[in-house]
């Protein structure tokens, strides 16, 4: 066989091999844009890190059996409560990037990695959307004489230091750092009380073993309707709906005291980009369907329905935002 033959056989073996191989990749392209296309196929499963019964507890339910219906195949809520959210999060930010496992998150979310837990607020997901926020309130016990922000604040300095005490859902909470917000722009000494959940911090404050609370507008508005609490001030830059009356820290000349509690959707950092566009604009959709909006509303949440790229703009602005509050209050988790 010549040298001519030859080369001629190793190139046509060369041409072979790479049309194989082009073939299997393209293939293999394809069938990953069509599983994409597909998705989902099987059922989904929903994260809720806290137990059953809390505000982010109900607007999962909420999702997903409206998700459920948009998407032909059952959403699953799963409850993995424990260490502030953490052990939810840990879990889904460990499991398959294959959109078939989701997690709903609260303000806690952007919180915890400062205080130590073991996720990456952005780094170790891939946003979904920010479904909505949930305003919090700062009450007084109706014993308290004080009507208005200002009022309170006067209160607080005329009084000897360790007078006032505040409680809220916990160390570490979106409510505790609003807390510290007021102790550090007011230039109050309050002291914190933490309890272990809304609930137990909303009985303390209805019983006057703490003049003040900070907590969500939706665990406390039935409350507040029947006068057994004062509202003060609301944490979000506008009013809220269902609170209408009550100014919020802005209106009261505390600009830098503006809180979101996030209530998003997250999948695992690698999530496919197609996955997770065909699960955003399911979810805004439902956010944005004049039903399930006023619902949201009537419950106390504040409905948004952002992009991916939003959110995932509003997670690093939250977690820098609460890291440097954190530090600046040399807060500790307990």
């Amino acid at each position: 066989m010549t040298k001519s033959v030859q080369s001629v056989r190793r190139k046509l073996m060369a041409a072979a091999c790479y049309l194989a191989f082009g073939s299997f990749a393209f293939g293999s392209l394809a069938g990953q844009a069509l599983a994409q296309d597909d998705f989902p196929t099987q059922p989904i499963r929903l994260v809720v890190p806290f137990p059953s019964g809390g505000s982010t507890d109900a607007l999962g339910r909420l999702l997903a059996q409206e998700m459920s219906s948009e998407l032909g195949q059952p959403v699953i809520v799963e409850n993995k409560a424990g260490a502030s959210g953490d052990i939810g999060a840990v879990h889904v930010a460990r499991s398959a990037p294959d959109g078939y496992t989701l997690l709903l998150v609260s303000g806690a979310f952007v919180v915890n990695p400062s205080l130590g837990a073991p996720y990456d607020a952005v780094k170790d997901f891939a946003p979904v959307a920010y479904v909505a926020t949930v305003p919090s309130v700062l009450a007084v016990h109706p014993s308290v004489k004080a009507k208005t922000l200002q009022e309170l604040v006067a209160l607080i300095k005329q009084s000897p230091p360790g007078t006032f005490n505040f409680a809220t859902p916990g160390t570490g909470s979106v409510q505790h750092l609003t807390g510290e917000l007021l102790k550090r722009e007011a230039g109050v000494d309050l002291t914190h009380v933490p309890y272990s959940g809304a609930g137990p911090a909303i009985t303390a404050l209805l019983g006057n073993h703490v003049q003040m609370a900070v907590v969500s507008v939706p665990s406390l508005k039935g409350q507040i309707e029947a006068g057994n609490a004062r509202a003060i001030a609301t944490t979000l830059k506008a009013r809220v709906p269902t609170l209408a009356q009550v100014p919020t820290f802005v209106e009261a000349g505390y600009p830098s005291i503006v809180v979101d509690q996030v209530q998003g959707l997250l999948a695992p950092a690698g999530t496919p980009p197609a996955i997770v566009e065909k699960l955003n604009r399911v979810v805004v959709s439902i956010i944005h369907r004049p039903d399930i909006h006023e619902k949201l509303i009537e419950q106390g949440y504040v409905p948004l329905g952002t992009t991916p790229q939003e959110f995932a703009s509003e997670l690093e602005r939250l977690t820098r935002k609460w890291a440097a509050v954190i530090k600046d209050a040399n807060i500790r988790k307990e």
